[in-house]
């Protein structure tokens, strides 16, 4: 699988994370913070198989600008 970073949080410094990334699969992978709030995870239904990260809203507010430009 190829990667193309598309954009990481002003958040982040010095770090990547979180980021956006575009595979030639025509997908996307999230790198973000785990998300191990209690509360939050029992509101969803998430497989062994599968995690939830957050991702501040700067980096998708940035990637749909510049899908709508």
């Amino acid at each position: 699988m190829k990667l193309t970073f598309i954009r990481k949080t002003v958040l982040s410094g010095n770090t990547n994370c979180p980021s956006l990334y575009h595979t030639d699969r025509d997908t996307f992978l999230v790198q973000g913070w785990r998300v191990t709030d209690p509360d939050a995870l029992s509101q969803l239904q998430i497989p062994s198989h599968e995690t939830v990260v957050e991702v501040p809203v700067d980096v998708l507010a940035e990637v749909l600008a510049a899908k709508a430009g």
